[in-house]
């Protein structure tokens, strides 16, 4: 074999995309010496999105003190490849910096803003932005602040909205933050096609998972209404209903309303972004994978999107992953050659988590071992 390409998602809370390609870099060569390995770290839109992007491109990481969930100051990173720039908004605004803290009605998406309009203002003209593992439901409110827009309540005053606010803004003034993106493409990554309101809408589904019970889904749900109702009126804009308009508490929404994003698989632009079409050419094996994949996560997730651009090419795609689920072999259906399971005894993951580099060294290296012997 003269060329194989790793592609692989993290396995979250084991390893991470970054390990399992120095994994494969150290492994590939004992069974095939000489064989070109391509590593293409990869992450859908989530946390560790933009390191991932450091290494997958070679983009420059931008440090950058800016406002946390709660406004307090914190360090994020966002990324730069020339005038591109990659933003994760759980960097700023993500679940794990709440800790044990969580409240949707006060969190706030404004320093994601932050790093956008230190992007921007610093010449970058193309924007990618992650929408995963958020810890806020302010309809993009606080990002879009940041960046000018000016949301005011019944008698006039300006203010900046959080879940819980949301009823209150009588009126938006995008136009400040229009004249700062003009000419500037932003793009969203996410995989999610809730819509913001109602029983699949941002505060129902995702609310409860960031600390909100019952009494609060149903307050920030109403307010997600209202803040789309106010956006109609004065943006004339129609979100609610759009496929991932209810991504990250309703930032899907908000980057459609205030800032005129495009809506993408988060797989399909990382895969245009590293110019994958191309580095496939003259690969004779993908070896791609995440976590658990089974009937659920199939459809719209690394491994699908990767089976895509590999099927056409007639190039075997080889996923190795932590578990297979009921209805995984869908897989086989988009493209997938085959897949194989990381689990090597009968044990639950939480007894073998701690070993998943090494199990994962030793299914590779399986694989690896069954290819050459097929391919004497």
């Amino acid at each position: 074999m003269k060329k194989l390409i790793v592609i692989s998602d993290s396995f979250k809370g084991t390893l991470s995309s970054q390990e399992i390609c120095e994994i494969a870099r150290a492994s590939v060569p004992k069974l095939f010496p000489g064989c070109e390995v391509v590593s293409i770290p990869v992450a859908d839109g989530g946390e560790g999105t933009v390191s991932c992007f450091i290494e997958a491109i070679g983009a420059t990481p931008v440090p950058l003190v800016v406002g946390g969930p709660y406004g307090e100051a914190v360090e994020a990173v966002y990324a730069r490849k020339g005038r591109r720039a990659i933003v994760e908004m759980a960097s700023a605004a993500g679940l794990p910096m709440v800790g044990e803290k969580r409240d949707p009605a006060r969190t706030t998406t404004f320093g994601v803003g932050a790093l956008i309009r230190h992007a921007v203002e610093n010449g970058c003209n193309e924007i990618l932005l992650g929408l995963g593992g958020s810890c806020t439901n302010d309809g993009g409110c606080g990002c879009a602040a940041a960046l000018g827009t000016r949301f005011f309540d019944a008698e006039g005053r300006t203010f900046v909205p959080v879940g819980g606010t949301l009823d209150r803004i009588a009126r938006i003034d995008n136009s400040a933050a229009e004249r700062l993106l003009s000419g500037v493409k932003l793009t969203l990554m996410s995989d999610v096609d809730n819509p913001l309101c109602g029983a699949r809408g941002a505060a129902a589904v995702f609310g409860p998972q960031k600390g909100a019970d019952a009494a609060m889904v149903a307050q920030l749900d109403a307010n997600l209404a209202h803040l789309a109702a106010v956006i109609e009126r004065d943006l004339g804009a129609r979100v609610a209903d759009v496929p991932g308009a209810g991504a990250a508490g309703g930032m899907g929404a908000g980057c459609l309303a205030f800032l005129h994003a495009e809506m993408r698989s988060g797989i399909e632009a990382v895969l245009d972004m590293v110019d994958f079409d191309a580095r496939l050419d003259g690969a004779e094996l993908v070896i791609t994978g995440e976590g658990r994949i089974d009937s659920q996560s199939v459809h719209g997730k690394v491994i699908s999107g990767i089976a895509k651009r590999t099927q056409p090419r007639n190039v075997p795609l080889v996923a190795i992953v932590g578990c297979i689920g009921d209805g995984a072999e869908e897989a086989y259906d988009l493209g997938v050659t085959a897949l194989f399971g990381i689990d090597r005894t009968a044990r639950a993951f939480t007894d073998y988590a701690a070993e998943s580099a090494d199990y994962y060294r030793a299914t590779l290296e399986d694989v690896l071992r069954l290819i050459r012997a097929y391919a004497r």
